[in-house]
C-alpha cells in the first residue's frame, strides 16, 4: 500500500478534478493521471469514471473509498501516537454538523480544543441530516452532530440535548401568536419542509398519520435560511428547533409557538462512522463536546 498514491486517491474523490490535486500538490494532470492508472491496474479496474465536469468514482471506486479513508486515518493517527508518548491527543478529528448547531456549539468546542487540547485540529462540514448520514457512512468524518427522533440512543450515539419542534410563521402571524399550538393545526397548513430523503419529515408524516393530520408541503428545502426567508414572508410556515429559531431570528421577524399535543420531540446527537477506530483524539472530542452541552456553554436555547 503506497500512503502518498492514496492519499491522491482520496483528494481527488473529495475534489472531483485530477487538474485541481495536481495544483493542490504542485504537480502536474498527467502526473497524478498516470498515479491513478498505477492504483487502478493494482485493484484490477477503474475507480473513476472521467466526465467532461472532472471525475467520479465508478462502483469498485465507491467500494473501496471508506476503507481507504479509514487507512489513511489510522496510518495518520499511528503517527501521531508515535510522535507522542504522554498520552496528549493530537491529530485531525473530522466532525459534521448540522447549520442550526454549528455555532454556537462547533464554535464553543473549537474555542475549548484551542486552549486545552491544541495538537487537535478540527475539520468541520456544515450539511443536513441525509447528507450528514452519509458523510458517516461513508467514513468522510469520524463525527456528526444530528438530530434523532428515536428516544433510545443507538448504533453509539450520545445524546446531548432534547429539544422541542415549534411552528415558526411571521411576525404577528395569528397562528403563532400564543405560546404553544395543538399538532392538529398542521392539518392542510401550507409549510415548508426540507427535502427528501428526510428521516424528520418522515417521522412527521408518522406522527400525522397517527393522528389523522395531513401535512402539505408546499416548498421544499434544505436551507434553513431560505425557510425562514419565505416563512417571514408570510403565507407559509416551518417546523423548527429552538437553534435554528434563534439563529434565524437575529436576520428575520418570526413568531413561534411550540408543538403540543403530542410535543414532537428531538435529540441532538453525537454519532461516530463506523469505518475506523476511535482515536484518543476522537474521544477527547466526543467528551469536551458533552462537557459543553451538559453545561449549556454551547449557548443551548430556552426550550
Amino acid at each position: 500500500m503506497d500512503y502518498a498514491k492514496w492519499k491522491l486517491f482520496i483528494d481527488a474523490v473529495e475534489r472531483g478534478s485530477l487538474s485541481k490535486v495536481a495544483a493542490a500538490h504542485g504537480t502536474s494532470q498527467p502526473h497524478v493521471s498516470r498515479l491513478i492508472g498505477e492504483l487502478e491496474q493494482m485493484c484490477g479496474g477503474r475507480l473513476f469514471q472521467r466526465t467532461g465536469r472532472g471525475v467520479v468514482l465508478t462502483e469498485l471506486g465507491q467500494r473501496i473509498a471508506p476503507k481507504v479513508r479509514a487507512w489513511l486515518a489510522s496510518t495518520e493517527q499511528l503517527t501521531n501516537d508515535i510522535q507522542t508518548s504522554s498520552g496528549t491527543p493530537i491529530g485531525t478529528v473530522r466532525i459534521g454538523s448540522l447549520p442550526s448547531t454549528a455555532h454556537p456549539l462547533v464554535t464553543t468546542l473549537y474555542h475549548e480544543l484551542k486552549g486545552r487540547y491544541p495538537l487537535i485540529q478540527l475539520m468541520v462540514r456544515e450539511g443536513q441530516g441525509a447528507q450528514l448520514e452519509t458523510w458517516l457512512e461513508d467514513g468522510s468524518v469520524d463525527l456528526a452532530i444530528l438530530y434523532r427522533t428515536s428516544p433510545t440512543p443507538k448504533n453509539g450515539d450520545t445524546y446531548l440535548v432534547e429539544t422541542a419542534t415549534y411552528l415558526v410563521g411571521a411576525a404577528d402571524d395569528a397562528l403563532t401568536s400564543q405560546p404553544t399550538v395543538p399538532f392538529s393545526v398542521l392539518h392542510n397548513l401550507p409549510l415548508v419542509q426540507f427535502c427528501r430523503p428526510s428521516s424528520w419529515r418522515n417521522h412527521l408524516e408518522q406522527l400525522g398519520g397517527e393522528h389523522g393530520v395531513s401535512l402539505n408541503v408546499v416548498l421544499e428545502a434544505d436551507s434553513i435560511i431560505l425557510q425562514t426567508h419565505i416563512v417571514a414572508s408570510g403565507g407559509l410556515y416551518a417546523l423548527l428547533g429552538p437553534y435554528a429559531i434563534a439563529a434565524a431570528s437575529k436576520t428575520f421577524r418570526l413568531q413561534s409557538s411550540k408543538v403540543v399535543s403530542p410535543t414532537v420531540n428531538r435529540f441532538i446527537a453525537l454519532a461516530m462512522s463506523r469505518h475506523g477506530e476511535l482515536t484518543l483524539a476522537c474521544r477527547t472530542v466526543m467528551e469536551v463536546t458533552r462537557e459543553i452541552a451538559r453545561s449549556g456553554a454551547g449557548g443551548r436555547p430556552a426550550i
